[in-house]
């Protein structure tokens, strides 16, 4: 495999980034994993007012074309959403953390974990009532608490979670993110989906690319270095990251330019 994270240096403070990085992509020799909610797509109020741009479909189609299917997406939402959201796009992805797989577009999914136990998640629902305005997102084999709009009860909510969690954390973790907590089963993040789909090609053999823009991409981050793969962090500084975009929006122009360059 070849190590291109440090094939070209970054450039200063200040400097067009996305030009930079840019330069060091190549779908010949890469295989590129993209997370979704506030890297391909806007954050939204709830997660589901997101919208898709046009053209991002189609783009993502094509540049999983160019990269001979080595392009997978890896989001905390599950492959279900992932489907109807970029439909009728079918691609390789990882959903729920890692919880749920599909190693090639045309394969079967495959479930890392099972649904959260039934009292737990009782507990979990309970807490709309003590916390006004959060927004519970159950997908199963995880539960997400959105505080987005109550930014002020991240430390109370947090206390309350862990609560609730500690007399099962031989079994399920919390998974902070941006006014978010996660409650969900542990042994799986979105580092093991991405040493997944690196096992197996055409993902194995190329260097990695990982664009996610929240704490819970960082966990890929170790992975695409031990590959020799740049990590891409957007919106934010973050540790084990080569270089940081600022908005969805960069992304988006990035991976356009890459399909139309090198097309």
């Amino acid at each position: 495999m070849t190590d291109l994270s440090s094939a070209t240096s970054l450039p200063p403070p200040g400097a067009d980034v996305g030009a930079a990085l840019l330069a060091r992509l190549d779908p010949d020799r890469q295989a590129f994993f993209l997370d979704v909610d506030g890297t391909l797509l806007d954050i939204a109020p709830r997660p589901e007012l997101v919208q898709v741009p046009d053209g991002l479909v189609e783009m993502l189609g094509a540049l999983h074309r160019r990269c001979a299917g080595a392009l997978a997406l890896v989001s905390g939402r599950s492959l279900a959403t992932l489907d109807t959201l970029f439909a009728p796009l079918r691609l390789p992805a990882a959903g729920i953390h890692g919880a749920e797989i599909r190693l090639a577009a045309r394969d079967e999914l495959q479930h890392h974990a099972g649904p959260i136990d039934d009292a737990v998640r009782a507990r979990l629902l309970e807490l709309c009532a003590a916390f006004p305005h959060l927004h519970i997102e159950d997908k199963g084999a995880a539960i997400a608490l959105h505080y987005r709009g109550t930014p002020a009860i991240g430390d109370a909510l947090g206390a309350a979670v862990a609560e609730i969690v500690a007399p099962h954390a031989a079994h399920l973790a919390v998974l902070p993110g941006h006014f978010l907590l996660e409650v969900k089963a542990s042994g799986h993040d979105k580092g093991t989906a991405v040493a997944a789909f690196l096992a197996h090609a055409p993902f194995r053999g190329r260097a990695p690319v990982f664009i996610g823009d929240d704490v819970t991409d960082e966990a890929a981050f170790p992975v695409v270095a031990a590959h020799g793969g740049l990590a891409v962090s957007v919106g934010r500084p973050a540790a084990g990251a080569d270089a940081v975009l600022p908005d969805p929006t960069e992304v988006r122009e990035l991976l356009g330019a890459l399909v139309l360059g090198k097309a």
